[in-house]
């Protein structure tokens, strides 16, 4: 059989070769990222997965399988705990991982693959056009004669929300207010070893209950806080006073995070009431010491912050040379220590942190979190040091705080599947601002990653997140106050092409004026960019799937692990059948282009081999 020299594509006419070589890197590329997050026990999307292994065999195509290395290399993912070295728990092998970062970013500068992408996720766009056209009013009439359901009463969450700012700045401003009046006298700060009283830090500030509003808060980011992620933080401060963050919103302070809980708990009770509405609040860890684990856990178990409506995820944020400056460490292994050492010690022994043991069933994952677009000094590579090693002022580089990260956690993650404990995702801050390898490094070892605006520019990396259809957790309120203007934001583009795309509201503090910051932020989005019924649904749903919610079943119908429309229950998402279908094949069709292109090579090196057999035949004859 002879192949022709230009084959269809889906109405476009793309060289053979070209697209031969396009489909190959895709495919290596995604081989790559299956790697990574099946030894990290992270879940891959299903119907990708279904096309690797039964349309190619399985076969890695020339890359190197993924061998556990041996034991001494237990301290390259900056662990070097004498009680793990004997469990034999596999871990990724550093110098395999710095040649598949290198090669994945060859692959998004290639010019060939860079306009095979480019053209599919422009046909992707007009595919999505013509479906609406097609179909926009089927959709409609199915969602109609669905009873009871609608778009306020289907689940939706909140994948990327910040504890420390889940309340709105009213809510805010009345807690402070109602503190005032019942806690006047409660020592709330000591400072060169006097106590103040709450009363007597806001009478060093010249201020009453009374003379408090939303604007004396100042938490509001505005147009001064466009690109100036410094300004930004500082909006975290009420009053501009960064004692009164320590004492609302902090959850170690020296009324041991009292008043934090109380609203933490008062934003639950408005979920509750809500029933609909849930959150993955982020709370912080930053490894300057090893007990900040059971402060953190002590705190969450003391003043019950627990809701069906809530999980947790744990955030770092990368500030290791703000604490080395300090003195407060002296290598970024003591950094990996402080954050992982009490986890691996309480999944091999509860009782050593009882109350952690108890927090860790309600945290779902990992989150990696700071100023993206600050500059970085160092490329991370095989000359990079050791965490042992690095003890240089300049902070590491983003790369490198997410694959030390991911280490620790793979081995954590077998640690506890082994004692029947649940495991973690890391989904981190991810390609927000800064440079394009920040979203090659959340694509080879994330679940999921939140705000991915710089997908726009990289339509390698575009159609790789769409093919594995990884969750992006967009915030579009957030980027207007900080990167991106609201009518530049990639979201509706992100989502007609069919990437798995939730939207989520960051930090309802600075950004939002409501009681219901989420519904706000769909509320904006619908009516800037026209979005439809079903449309605010699949955002709905995608969020529910991409979510570490453990009530899918019960959210989503009985099937919603199926693949297609097979695993869609209408009666509870509210998306017709129709828009699932036409997901399904859309992606199925753009798996099978890759994988046929692989494959058509693989029949072209049979036959040619058949043909020389051939021939040498007729020779012997």
């Amino acid at each position: 059989m002879l192949l022709p020299y230009y084959i269809v594509c889906r109405q476009q006419f793309v060289p053979f070769t070209d697209l031969l070589d396009a489909a190959k890197c895709v495919v290596k590329a995604l081989f790559i990222r299956e790697k990574y997050i099946s030894l990290s026990m992270q879940s891959f999307c299903r119907t990708t997965a279904r096309y690797l292994q039964e349309e190619l065999g399985g076969r890695p195509l020339d890359l190197n399988t993924f061998e556990e290395m041996p034991e001494s290399s237990v301290s390259a993912g900056g662990l070097n705990h004498s009680f793990l070295k004997d469990l034999d728990l596999p871990y990724p092998d550093l110098q395999e991982y710095i040649a598949d970062m290198n090669m994945m970013m060859a692959l998004i500068i290639n010019g060939p693959v860079k306009s095979f992408c480019y053209r599919r996720l422009q046909y992707l766009s007009s595919k999505f056009q013509m479906h609406i056209l097609l179909n926009e009013m089927k959709e409609l009439a199915a969602q109609k004669k669905v009873p009871h359901r609608d778009f306020y009463n289907i689940r939706k969450v909140d994948t990327h929300i910040h504890a420390s700012s889940c309340m709105n700045q009213k809510h805010l401003l009345r807690f402070i207010k109602r503190a005032m009046k019942k806690y006047p006298g409660e020592i709330v700060h000591v400072e060169q070893g006097r106590g103040q009283t709450l009363s007597e830090v806001f009478e060093s500030m010249n201020l009453t209950a009374f003379d408090l509003s939303v604007d004396t808060l100042d938490m509001h980011a505005d147009r001064n806080t466009f690109h100036r992620f410094d300004k930004f933080n500082s909006k975290y401060n009420p009053i501009g006073e960064s004692i009164l963050r320590e004492i609302f919103i902090k959850t170690d302070n020296h009324v041991e995070g009292k008043y934090f809980g109380h609203m933490i708990k008062e934003v639950m009770a408005d979920l509750e009431e809500s029933k609909y509405q849930n959150v993955e609040l982020r709370l912080s860890i930053y490894g300057r010491s090893r007990d900040e684990w059971d402060k953190l856990a002590e705190w969450a178990v003391k003043h019950k912050v627990y809701s069906d409506n809530v999980r947790w995820l744990v955030q770092v944020p990368r500030l290791f040379d703000v604490y080395h400056t300090k003195k407060q460490l002296s290598n970024f292994q003591e950094m990996l220590e402080n954050i992982f050492m009490p986890l691996f010690e309480v999944t091999v022994n509860p009782s050593s942190h009882p109350q952690l043991h108890l927090f860790l069933e309600h945290v779902v994952g990992f989150d990696s979190v700071d100023d993206e677009s600050k500059p970085e000094h160092h490329i991370f590579n095989l000359d990079s040091p050791k965490p042992v090693n690095w003890t240089e002022e300049d902070n590491p580089p983003y790369s490198y705080y997410l694959y030390y990260m991911y280490a620790n956690m793979t081995v954590l993650n077998h640690l506890r599947r082994q004692r029947n404990l649940n495991s973690f995702v890391l989904r981190p801050h991810c390609g927000e601002a800064g440079p394009i390898h920040h979203l090659v490094s959340g694509f080879m070892l994330s679940e999921n990653i939140s705000h991915g605006l710089l997908l726009r520019k990289a339509p390698v990396l575009q159609y790789l997140y769409y093919l594995a259809q990884i969750g992006i957790a967009m915030s579009p309120l957030s980027n207007n106050s900080l990167f991106l203007s609201y009518h530049r934001n990639p979201l509706p583009e992100y989502l007609s092409r069919g990437l798995m795309v939730s939207l989520s509201t960051d930090d309802p503090l600075q950004f939002h004026f409501t009681k219901e910051p989420l519904m706000e932020e769909y509320s904006i989005a619908a009516q800037v960019w026209k979005l439809s019924s079903c449309d605010m649904c699949e955002l709905a749903r995608n969020s529910v799937l991409m979510s570490g919610f453990s009530n899918q079943v019960y959210w989503l119908g009985p099937h919603y692990f199926k693949e297609g429309q097979e695993g869609n229950d209408i009666r509870r998402t509210n998306v017709p059948d129709i828009r699932v279908a036409y997901r399904f094949e859309t992606l199925c069709e753009e798996l099978n282009l890759i994988t046929q292109a692989v494959r058509s090579e693989e029949l072209e090196t049979v036959e040619e081999q058949g043909s020389l057999c051939m021939g040498a035949g007729l020779a012997r004859r």
